[in-house]
């Protein structure tokens, strides 16, 4: 899948090359003052390269340009042990970063409340995730010298910086959740003939990579699991993280491709990592709605009774009542402060 470019012709874009560099060895400094940072950012990368979803970059002539990508490591709040590397694509040269020349593409992402509501209008519940979705979809090879980045060969922090290039759509890129649900939706339609239920469900129940789904009986979702698992086969995909209120349901899904986790799972889909302050979460054992309170002490200022109500993830609105108030609340204390 191409990288859709505002232009109808790739963009020449200045050589950012120093800037990369200059970011790596801000990085080359972390890494080395912190060692589990270190080694957990060398496995992830090098697990991209072993998989194939980064490669040595590839010769270029010299009329084609060349974008490097500045990275970094971040860590999920609720995972603190996970390490994710984020690429860089907002990250400006001569006033111009590689998300400027793409476009987004249409809102693609299914409704959030759509998809909740179908959730719970059935009696046996299902929930899967996508495996890295965006990294499944490869980027059209003439078109890769834009997905540029350094890196050290064996994560060697003594050796020269390597040239690597991304073959997979990236996790920082505008137009990578636009390519991922026009690429997920195009599969479901390419093979709704055969598999009609697991067509409707890849297509109209996933919320970006997550899959939520209810179904009259235990046999449909049996069914329905193992017509979805082969409908995304067919393009690449795995389906795994399976979860389901029956127990039945669950032991038909093959231990590795199962939720590792049987207590009550956040559905905090439509998030940033973040702290919040209110989280959703389904409770498999009795099949309800719950929330998840974390309150933090926030000043009883404006800006701190702000906070506290954007921290609240309630996209059903089950709580809105009780919220609603707090708005004005912090109308009449910006009032009283002038």
């Amino acid at each position: 899948m191409p990288l859709p470019f505002k232009s109808t012709e790739p963009p020449l874009l200045p050589d950012n090359k120093r800037l990369a560099t200059v970011r790596l060895q801000h990085l080359k400094k972390r890494l080395k003052n912190n060692e589990q940072y270190k080694e957990q950012y060398k496995a992830f990368m090098e697990d991209m390269i072993k998989k194939r979803d980064a490669e040595p970059a590839s010769p270029v002539t010299g009329e084609q340009t060349t974008w490097y990508i500045p990275h970094h490591g971040v860590f999920h709040p609720k995972k603190p042990e996970k390490l994710r590397v984020v690429f860089d694509c907002s990250a400006k040269f001569r006033g111009v970063s590689l998300n400027d020349t793409l476009l987004t593409g249409p809102d693609l992402i299914n409704s959030l409340l759509g998809v909740l509501c179908r959730f719970r209008k059935e009696a046996v519940a299902i929930i899967c995730d996508i495996e890295k979705m965006f990294h499944q979809l490869y980027v059209s090879l003439e078109l890769r010298n834009y997905l540029w980045f350094l890196w050290w060969e064996g994560g060697d922090l003594e050796a020269e910086p390597q040239e690597y290039q991304m073959a997979v759509h990236l996790f920082g890129t505008a137009s990578s959740p636009g390519c991922a649900n026009f690429g997920l939706k195009y599969l479901a339609r390419q093979h709704k003939e055969e598999h009609p239920s697991a067509s409707a469900f890849v297509e109209n129940n996933f919320y970006v990579d997550d899959g939520l789904i209810s179904v009259p009986s235990v046999e449909e979702a049996k069914e329905l699991i193992a017509e979805a698992q082969e409908l995304c086969k067919r393009g690449g995909l795995r389906l795994h993280k399976f979860n389901s209120n029956e127990r039945s349901v669950l032991n038909s899904v093959d231990a590795t491709e199962r939720a590792v986790t049987s207590e009550p799972l956040n559905l905090d889909l439509n998030a940033a990592p973040a702290e919040r302050a209110l989280c959703i979460q389904w409770s498999l054992e009795h099949d309800t709605f719950s929330f998840d309170v974390n309150l933090q002490t926030k000043p009883s200022t404006r800006r701190g009774i702000l906070s506290v109500i954007a921290s609240l993830y309630d996209p059903v609105g089950f709580v809105a009542p009780f919220i609603l108030t707090h708005p004005s609340g912090a109308m009449s204390s910006r009032h009283r402060m002038g």
